[in-house]
């Protein structure tokens, strides 16, 4: 049965601030993508490192030490202002969020995949089935991806849907999910996240003017990147 929406102007982008986390792997793949879409040979090596690391914990792949971004965070931990626990979440989260987009920037030499501001992971799912009409294993697999029960099984599910955006050139906005992603080892936490992915999914996109998957206004490859300061939150 085929699920229908109502349709709906398109938003403009809500750009979220980012806290600690957000914000410094926003950096981080900000000056990876510029040197991958330049064709340098240390940001492509580092791309193909950091796909290897999909799905294994922080720190487990010793290869991956150094290219995560997260100096910014350790900075933080070493003044005290990071707990041994937050510490931990951060990490998590950062390896999860900067190897999907490795991922997902993959093939697209031309294009940037992570945006800033960007889409919402709820929108950028959304815009894989643009228009009124609802995809169904698209919806299934963005349903089973709310539903994950622990960091590790939701970043799993996180790749399936990587992996269409990736098809269809949909960006999306990874120093945000990276917040998102710590705050759900947070108790309470996917509750939240939940409920902001799920806002941003019923934020319906009709088809793109040009013809393009969803592709969102001021998308170009010109734009220059976010350098708001973000709030100085303690994660």
């Amino acid at each position: 049965m085929t699920t229908v929406l109502p349709a709906a102007t398109e938003p403009a982008v809500r750009q979220q601030p980012l806290g600690p986390v957000g914000d410094a792997v926003h950096r981080h793949i900000t000056k990876l993508q510029r040197g991958y879409l330049d064709d340098r040979s240390n940001a492509v090596g580092a791309l193909a490192r950091l796909r290897r690391g999909i799905g294994h914990p922080a720190g487990e792949t010793p290869d991956l030490w150094g290219l995560i971004g997260t100096e910014p965070l350790y900075e933080r931990y070493e003044r005290a202002d990071l707990t041994e626990e937050a510490m931990g979440r951060a990490e998590e989260a950062a390896h999860a969020a900067v190897t999907l987009w490795s991922l997902h920037q993959q093939s697209h030499h031309t294009t940037r995949m992570h945006r800033r501001p960007g889409p919402e992971l709820g929108a950028a799912v959304r815009r894989l089935h643009p228009g009124s009409e609802i995809d169904e294993p698209t919806r299934r697999r963005f349903v089973r991806a709310g539903t994950a029960a622990t960091p590790a099984v939701l970043a799993g599910r996180l790749r399936d849907l990587v992996l269409l955006m990736r098809r269809d050139a949909i960006p999306l906005d990874y120093g945000l999910l990276a917040d998102q992603l710590y705050v759900w080892q947070q108790t309470g936490g996917p509750q939240r996240v939940r409920r902001s992915w799920g806002r941003s999914y019923l934020a319906v996109r009709p088809p793109a003017s040009d013809g393009g998957a969803g592709r969102p206004a001021g998308d170009g490859a010109a734009d220059e990147p976010d350098t708001t300061t973000p709030e100085d939150d303690t994660p």
